[in-house]
């Protein structure tokens, strides 16, 4: 249905158009209380790794601290969810509003701001005393980054847009990107670097626990310079007039994905989380490398590979 289809139907069900505009609005609440219970439970399980601790690495403890931080993290990908949904869902309903607007650049900086600072500083690296200055300025630089990241979305989506082809990208990581990479480390590993052994096996790698809490620190600060850089990530939207995945291909792929979610939630999210933060600067890789079309004499263009050929 179209958004003049939508609006004839909302003219005769005035009550109707009244109870669509609360939908989005509603998920948007959603989102907000999954950060707020993502930040609740992130605090909760450093307070039971300070009580592990204090009783000479309690089991009992340790193990509901890893209960709170995978909680913690699990909430973080539901608010990824309820935002892709309020956004979509207000788009086909063509109920799209400034106040649905600000309310969900509000939500965002709780959700995927202030949630995965919080659990990457409790989860991470708070426990070394000597990383806690150091990680406490890191967890906040990745949230004022975002919240620069979601100013500078607004703005530029309040501009009238010449190039149709500038809607194909998004210009910085998203912030909800940056949040669901640190969740879904947190998700594949839920015990706190603090109540590991001193050597810690990754992927079949020995490596030191401080040092592996030095790797996720410069983690967050990457993921907090890719909010606020220029590098394009695509925001899978066809506007080039390509025929695309029809609507059967694009629920089957919706189908496989939540099922492959659903049975490996840890290594999948893990690798869909990953893949998304690396396209940017893997893209943005390969075009300083691609050669780039260049103008010869006789007024034609040619790339600057087939000019070396010529010559």
């Amino acid at each position: 249905m179209d958004n003049k289809n939508n609006e004839k139907f909302y003219r005769r069900r005035p009550d109707l158009r009244k109870g669509v505009y609360i939908v989005p609005s509603l998920l948007t609440t959603a989102n907000i209380f999954c950060g707020f219970y993502s930040v609740l439970e992130a605090l909760k399980g450093f307070q039971q790794v300070a009580l592990s601790l204090s009783l000479g690495n309690d089991l009992a403890h340790a193990q509901t601290a890893v209960n709170h931080f995978d909680v913690a993290a699990i909430c973080i990908g539901f608010s990824v969810l309820f935002d892709f949904l309020d956004g979509r869902i207000a788009r086909m309903t063509n109920t799209t509003s400034e106040f649905g607007v600000e309310l969900d650049s509000l939500a965002d900086v709780l959700s995927f701001g202030i949630a995965p600072a919080v659990l990457a500083y409790t989860w991470a690296y708070s426990p070394i005393h000597d990383l806690q200055k150091v990680g406490w300025a890191v967890s906040f630089m990745f949230l004022v980054c975002g919240a620069l990241r979601l100013a500078r979305f607004n703005v530029l989506a309040r501009k009238p847009v010449q190039d149709k082809s500038v809607k194909k990208y998004f210009v910085g990581m998203p912030i909800p990107a940056g949040a669901s990479l640190i969740a879904a480390i947190v998700h594949f590993t839920p015990t706190p670097i603090i109540m590991r052994k001193t050597q810690i096996d990754l992927f079949g790698v020995n490596i030191d626990s401080n040092l592996y809490s030095v790797m996720l620190m410069m983690l967050t600060a990457v993921l907090a310079l890719l909010m606020v850089s220029t590098i394009r990530y695509s925001n899978f939207k066809n506007t080039s007039g390509k025929p695309g995945m029809s609507k059967n291909q694009s629920v089957l792929l919706a189908a496989v994905i939540i099922a492959a979610i659903y049975q490996w939630s840890q290594v999948v999210l893990l690798i869909m989380a990953t893949c998304y933060v690396s396209l940017g600067p893997v893209a943005k890789i390969l075009s300083l490398v691609r050669p780039r079309p260049t103008e010869d004499p006789s007024g034609t263009v040619s790339s600057d590979v087939s000019l070396n050929q010529q010559s």
